[in-house]
Parts: structure tokens; C-alpha cells; sequence
């Protein structure tokens, strides 16, 4: 994740493209995500973990989904105020066919685990992955749109879809805790 995410934002700021700074936002806000998952996994197995902390852990992974709102909307905004104009990126189409192979397989598997367990920071964690495998089909669409046919505002479209999910899973996320 940490990998996609430095390429990501990497490309995203050579190219122009907002839906690939979107999605190294998204990996790094997973990353932060999984450090404090595994933070309490680490406190559970030594039976230090109690209902604070699982309910802490809780707010944090739902927090770092809500973050993810304000920070592709305003690049979003900023694209359209600016006139930034996105371009074809190889490296960034290649991340972005990574994470369409890979997160699926983490999103799975970590909602198993959050299932099987009954572990709502898992299940959290689990929706961040599967934001991210949605993210990842809308950035490579538009990167693939932008590298083929050169109509850059496929880009803006994609930042659009990704932020739409985002919002999407963040309403669940707090619905189902409430």
C-alpha cells in the first residue's frame, strides 16, 4: 500500500491527474487504516484490548473513510478552478491494473476475517479495501480513456465516481454503527 500510494500521487502530479492523487490519498488512508487495526489485533491477542479500545479503533477507521471526502473534493474543485488538464500515464495505469488484481482478494479476505471474528475495525478496514478496488476500476477507466483518446476530462469523471463511492461508503459506515 505504501508502494501504490508514493506511485500514485507520484504519477498523479506528473500526469495531472486527480483521480490518481485520489487514489494514492485512498492507499495511504488504508495503510494508516491497517497500522491500527493490527495495532488492536496486537492489543486483543495480549488481552489488553478492551471495549474502549475496540470503539476508539472503530471511530479511527471510520474517521480516515471521512477524510477521504474533503480531500478528493477539494482537488476536484481545484481542477475545475485551475484548468488542470490530466495526461496519459503509464506508470499510473500500471498501479491502477495492481490494485484492480489485488484488492479484491484483500477486500475478501478481511471481511472473512471481520465475519468470522465479529471484529468491526476489520470489517472497517475491510470497506477501505473495497474502496479501494472500486477506486482503482474508475481510475483505470479514465487513465485508460485520457491514454487512448486523449479526452482528458475522462479524468474528472473518475475523480467524480470515486468520490461519489466514497461518500457512499462512508454513510454506510456510519449507519451500521448506529
Amino acid at each position: 500500500m505504501t508502494i501504490e500510494s508514493l506511485f500514485s500521487v507520484l504519477a498523479g502530479l506528473l500526469a495531472g491527474s486527480l483521480a490518481l492523487i485520489a487514489f494514492g490519498g485512498d492507499s495511504l488512508v488504508e495503510l494508516v487504516s491497517a497500522v491500527a487495526v493490527a495495532a488492536y489485533l496486537r492489543r486483543d491477542r495480549a488481552g489488553r484490548a478492551d471495549n474502549e479500545v475496540l470503539e476508539r479503533t472503530e471511530r479511527v477507521t471510520r474517521f480516515l473513510l471521512v477524510i477521504l471526502i474533503p480531500t478528493i473534493g477539494l482537488g476536484t474543485l481545484y481542477a475545475a478552478v485551475s484548468g488542470v488538464k490530466a495526461e496519459s500515464s503509464v506508470l499510473g495505469i500500471t498501479v491502477a491494473v495492481g490494485a484492480v488484481l489485488i484488492m479484491p482478494v484483500l477486500w475478501v479476505q478481511k471481511r472473512s476475517i471481520g465475519m468470522k471474528t465479529g471484529c468491526r475495525p476489520i470489517l472497517n478496514d475491510a470497506v477501505e479495501s473495497a474502496t479501494c478496488f472500486f477506486m482503482s476500476i474508475a481510475l483505470l477507466a479514465g487513465l485508460m480513456v485520457v491514454f487512448l483518446y486523449g479526452l482528458w476530462w475522462a479524468d474528472d469523471i473518475a475523480t467524480i465516481a470515486i468520490l461519489a463511492f466514497v461518500v457512499k461508503e462512508v454513510r454506510e459506515a456510519y449507519s451500521e454503527r448506529h
